[in-house]
């Protein structure tokens, strides 16, 4: 009764054309030409079309070989077609139904990579621009996305540049907390500032980021009438960066953030 129930509901969706729809040519494709022709379109770059065809594969034929192939090439089909969260749901799909795959270590990198270049506007802001209405987001989850990659499959092929990429997301999140506190001590705001600044020393240490911050720290800590704590952050800054601009007097805030081109 079961069996008869789903085929009656598979039948009345087709019918209703809720199942991907396809030119005439291909209503009774087999899986093999749906896929042949979902990777034809990638190869020209026709990823809207690639993507009508993997779904229409997938909902032809769920449990074929060619489903498990097409529900990962999708993910990367969307992302190309810039279509962001439809790339990870895509890819936390995947990895739900398919957790011992062969290639779901892809899966973790793709989604990864579908986030790092998600926040390219944030990894490429401008130092004069408001840092305190960016929300780091996507750049956050890229990177737990990569550390879990790597931490499940060290081993993978895709290990090496997850890696590369998250010491970049690292650097670049870390810079983005000096400049917010740079801009709150700018702006006279000294206890948002110092709160900022000690975040990244603990969040992000050992990081080219953190000069600022604990500069950020001895000035803002000396404006808010605290010499004590003013001079622990002088010394440690002067134990780190001996050679800091910012101990022969250079203004807060004026600097470059760091960045690196990918």
């Amino acid at each position: 009764m079961r069996v008869s129930l789903t085929l009656f509901l598979v039948l009345w969706l087709t019918g209703c054309g809720l199942l991907p729809d396809a030119p005439d040519e291909y209503k009774n494709a087999s899986a093999q030409k749906l896929y042949s022709v979902a990777k034809e379109a990638m190869s020209s770059e026709d990823y809207e079309k690639a993507v009508q065809f993997f779904e229409l594969l997938e909902a032809r034929f769920p449990y074929g070989r060619y489903a498990q192939q097409a529900q990962l090439e999708v993910a990367y089909a969307y992302y190309k077609a810039r279509e962001p969260a439809s790339a990870i749901a895509a890819c936390d799909r995947f990895i739900k139904l398919h957790p011992n795959h062969a290639s779901v270590d892809y899966a973790y990198y793709l989604k990864g990579l579908v986030n790092f270049n998600e926040d390219a506007g944030f990894l490429g802001y401008v130092v004069t621009q408001d840092l305190t209405d960016r929300d780091p987001k996507a750049a956050r989850e890229s990177f737990e996305s990569f550390k879990e990659l790597t931490t499940k499959f060290p081993e993978s092929k895709y290990t090496p540049d997850a890696l590369k990429r998250m010491s970049y997301l690292v650097n670049a999140l870390a810079s983005h907390e000096s400049q917010v506190a740079q801009y709150y001590y700018r702006r006279g705001a000294y206890v948002a500032a110092v709160n900022r600044a000690q975040s990244l020393l603990k969040t992000y240490p050992e990081t080219p980021a953190t000069e600022a911050a604990l500069a950020v720290l001895v000035r803002g800590y000396d404006k808010m009438g605290l010499p004590d704590l003013s001079k622990d952050a002088q010394r440690v800054l002067e134990k780190t960066f001996p050679n800091s601009a910012y101990l022969k007097g250079a203004p807060i805030g004026l600097g470059k953030p760091w960045y690196q081109i990918w």
